[in-house]
Order: structure tokens, then C-alpha cells, then sequence
């Protein structure tokens, strides 16, 4: 496995793979690695001939006061993860090459990242969808991957390079839980004892969600309703939002008939959560 540090050698590599009929399967982080990243790698080791993971904490998608410094890092043993998963290349740029003193441009996608995290974090995802398009024209991958955890982030993606024409194709990986349910993220590390047995509340009250749908409730202000009281019972937890969206506008919906996502973001103490079900009426025929 090889280290590249800087985006003229993660150029000169993908370069002259592909100029040997190499194909590249990315998976961009953030790092400190947990099993849903390594089930990412996975896919991305099955899928290319190469496989690159990116580790960057990205400044542009943290807003002011939230956690871009005390973001949990951890370069040596993300290494060792990714070795042992089969990782070609772990490509780390600094933050002064990816932005430069003299840096103007931003990738901005704006109908499917206004609902949802885009109320709360306002700038978030214009910092998303340029790292993520900087990342792909310097390794020029041919397969992307991404966890289903955080969706509104896929979507945008999905959209971003529908709508730039870029040649990659974006890979969804499903949620990658705890056995108790609990959806793995690099923030779970904040959460004290007491916080991780609260954090709960969001997957029980998403199985809840869908206990309801598969009992034939299709009206979203009965489900959300009840989806809110599981988590305001626990009083570790403040809600951000819970809404029923359709998974390709992220528009908010009255009525379940299409295939929808419920998306839901709560602080549980100081930690910020996110977590989401697909609930499609198809399934239930």
C-alpha cells in the first residue's frame, strides 16, 4: 500500500493507470476508520482494479462551532485498516493544497441541499460537493463509493455529477449498524455511556416508523408524530428534524405513494447525529 500526500503524485498515479486501461474505485473519508468505511473499502477493492481511499477532514463543510478541530484523528491506525482491507493507495492532502491561499471556486447544488441538514448547516454541503469534485478530477476514479448513512450527502453527489457530467459512477452502500441498531459514525466516539445508551432512541424510533408503514399507515404526519415522541421521551436527545422526503428532490411529502426516506438529525448531549430508513410501498405488495 502506498501514501501519496500530494495531488500532483495522486495525479501522475491515477494517470498512468488508467493510461493502461486500469480503472480506480474511490472511497473519500474523513478517516478514523470504523467497520462501515472498511465495508466501503470492500466494495470499492471488488469493483476497481485500484483502490484509493481519500483521507481528508474536510474545513469547508464544518460550520463555525462545530467540531472541525476536535474531529477525531488517527492516521496510523487508519493505515493499518486500510492495509489490511486491501487499500492500494490512501491519498492525504494537506489542507494548503487542496486550499490554496488564493482559492475562489466552490461547487454549490442547491435544490437538494436546501431541506433536511441544509436548514441547520447551512454551507455544509457546498463544502461537500467541492471537496468531493476536486477529489475526482485528481484521482479520476471510475466508481465512487458512499454509505447510505449519510443521504442527503449521496444525493447531492449523485446530482453534482449528473449535472457536471462527470464520468464516475456514485455507489450507495446501505447503513452499517451496531448490533443494538445503532448507526456506526466516527462522532459515536464523543458519546459518553450514559449518550450511547440514549442514542438508542433513533433506531428505535425509526423501526417504529416502520412498524407503522408495513401496517399500511401511509400519512407522514402520523408517522413523524410518532417517530418525535420515542425520541423526545429520552432526555439526552434534542431533535434537529424529522421529515418523509422523496429520495431523489428531498421535498418533504404529505402522503406516502412513491419511495420515500426518513431522515432524522438529533443531538444527543453535544453530539450530532443522523440516521434514516427507506420506506417504499412497493416492499409491502
Amino acid at each position: 500500500m502506498q501514501t501519496i500526500n500530494s495531488i500532483k503524485e495522486m495525479q501522475t498515479f491515477s494517470n498512468r493507470e488508467m493510461g493502461e486501461g486500469k480503472t480506480i474505485a474511490l472511497v473519500p473519508t474523513m478517516g478514523f476508520f470504523h467497520p462501515g468505511h472498511l465495508s466501503l473499502m470492500e466494495e470499492g477493492r471488488r469493483r476497481g482494479d485500484f483502490l484509493v481511499v481519500s483521507i481528508f477532514v474536510n474545513p469547508t463543510q464544518f460550520g463555525a462551532g462545530e467540531d472541525y478541530e476536535d474531529y477525531p484523528r488517527d492516521m496510523e491506525r487508519d493505515q493499518k485498516l486500510a492495509e489490511e482491507t486491501g487499500v492500494d493507495v490512501i491519498f492525504t492532502p494537506p489542507v494548503d493544497e487542496m486550499y490554496p491561499s488564493d482559492y475562489q471556486t466552490c461547487v454549490n447544488v442547491e435544490e437538494v441541499t436546501r431541506n433536511l441538514c441544509g436548514i441547520s448547516r447551512p454551507a455544509h454541503f457546498r463544502g461537500v460537493t467541492t471537496v468531493v469534485c476536486k477529489l475526482f478530477s485528481i484521482v479520476k476514479p471510475s466508481f465512487a463509493i458512499f454509505g447510505e448513512k449519510d443521504f442527503q450527502q449521496l444525493v447531492a453527489i449523485r446530482q453534482m455529477v449528473s449535472d457536471l457530467n462527470i464520468d464516475v459512477k456514485i455507489v450507495g452502500m446501505p447503513i452499517y449498524r451496531e448490533e443494538d441498531g445503532l448507526a456506526l459514525s466516527s462522532r459515536n466516539k464523543y458519546l459518553t455511556p450514559d449518550e450511547r445508551k440514549a442514542a438508542l432512541c433513533l433506531f428505535r424510533s425509526l423501526m417504529r416508523a416502520k412498524e407503522l408503514f408495513r401496517q399500511g399507515e401511509r400519512k407522514t404526519e402520523e408517522i413523524l408524530s410518532e417517530v418525535m415522541s420515542i425520541i423526545k421521551a429520552e432526555q439526552l436527545a434534542e431533535i434537529d428534524y424529522v421529515k418523509i422526503c422523496d429520495v431523489k428532490t428531498l421535498k418533504d411529502i404529505e402522503q406516502i405513494n412513491q419511495e420515500t426516506v426518513l431522515a432524522l438529525a438529533a443531538k444527543i448531549g453535544k453530539t450530532r447525529l443522523i440516521d434514516n430508513i427507506i420506506l417504499n410501498p412497493s416492499d409491502c405488495i
